[in-house]
């Protein structure tokens, strides 16, 4: 199949592992790979220590990395804490910048943000993930918080900036691969296959490396006929790339119920709707380090801190309580919140 089909038809969601190679698990199988959904588990484990190897260290002696359980057991450890009831802070700092054919790519602001996780037993053995999680976007040159921005792009037109705050961002962490989010029901489709969640380990040293990487695309919340200059189309294509680095003796510590990590988290996205950029050609790109923090002054700046403190106090603390309605993302919450800007 190829990337234009994935376009057109919304049933197509990739979920994608790597670790310097390409595996895509999703709704019509491997995307990358000549096997499809009816591959044994065990011929998808074969693949995956064959490409990416295992390392002295993922074997044991506390988890497998090679086995669904243990990437689960992994996995909410670096999310948030096994030891229930107790909250994770996750921050990230970087970077939008516009990415347009044929012309150089443009740094447009800076992006700071956070998110809490409480880890709670869900049902089959499932861990339930709780989550609440805010992005800020800063002046390049001051850091300050903008709630106006000049869009560059759009001839220095001053448009008012909508930060992100998602309450909650919830999702259950299996033995086996998620189905991707449905942001609302815009992302439908059959269900994906049942794969084990292995993922894709890389030993350095004592350093284990890992890395998540999500393909999207469905129809847009904000449909170009109604939302002319905040739509950038009547599909929304979304990757999103997350790199993971962790000691391996903490991966292998029974006695630690959380892991630290650092990395970074990369985003491709159409153009935020408050840029007002309309079906203009291109799109944005997210560069930001990522890691686990006790301490969020120690990595954010004060005037983003300071302005999550006055304006999402509560995005400080985790649910307590899960909720499996529906998990939007920005676009979702744009189409609810804003209302369509007047055509020039």
């Amino acid at each position: 199949m190829s990337g234009s089909d994935d376009l057109v038809r919304p049933e197509r969601r990739d979920f994608l592992t790597t670790a310097g190679g390409a595996l895509a698990l999703g709704g019509a199988g491997l995307a990358s790979m000549s096997f499809g959904p009816t591959a044994s588990a065990a011929a998808a484990a074969s693949l995956l220590t064959s490409q990416y190897g295992v390392g002295p260290g993922l074997k044991g002696p506390y988890l497998d990395l090679s086995t669904g359980k243990g990437n689960q057991l992994a996995y909410a450890r670096i999310q948030g804490d096994l030891d229930y009831g107790k909250q994770k802070y996750f921050w990230f700092k970087g970077y939008v910048y516009a990415v347009e054919p044929m012309k150089k790519v443009v740094n447009l602001v800076g992006a700071s943000g956070f998110g809490v996780i409480r880890l709670a037993p869900g049902p089959d053995g499932s861990i339930r993930r709780m989550c609440r999680e805010i992005i800020v976007y800063t002046d390049l040159r001051t850091g300050e918080v903008l709630d106006e921005w000049k869009n560059p792009l759009n001839g220095g037109e001053t448009v008012k900036v909508m930060h992100v705050d998602n309450d909650p961002f919830n999702y259950l962490i299996e033995e086996w691969f998620p189905a991707p989010p449905k942001f609302g029901g815009l992302n439908q489709g059959p269900p994906p296959p049942r794969v084990p969640f292995i993922l894709p380990w890389y030993q350095h040293g004592d350093m284990a490396a890992m890395e998540i990487h999500i393909h999207l695309a469905y129809p847009s919340a904000l449909q170009p006929d109604k939302w002319p200059r905040e739509s950038a189309g009547p599909m929304v294509q979304v990757s999103e790339f997350f790199a993971h680095n962790i000691k391996v003796a903490d991966l292998q510590n029974p006695k630690l119920t959380t892991l630290d990590y650092t990395g970074t988290w990369n985003r491709i996205t159409p153009w935020l709707p408050w840029m007002l950029m309309g079906q203009r050609p291109g799109q944005c790109q997210y560069a930001c380090f990522m890691g686990t923090t006790k301490d969020l002054e120690s990595v954010l700046s004060k005037p983003v801190l300071d302005y999550a403190h006055k304006n999402y106090a509560k995005y400080f603390d985790a649910p307590t309580e899960w909720t499996a309605g529906p998990s939007l993302s920005s676009l979702e919450h744009y189409a609810t919140r804003a209302k369509p800007a007047p055509v020039k």
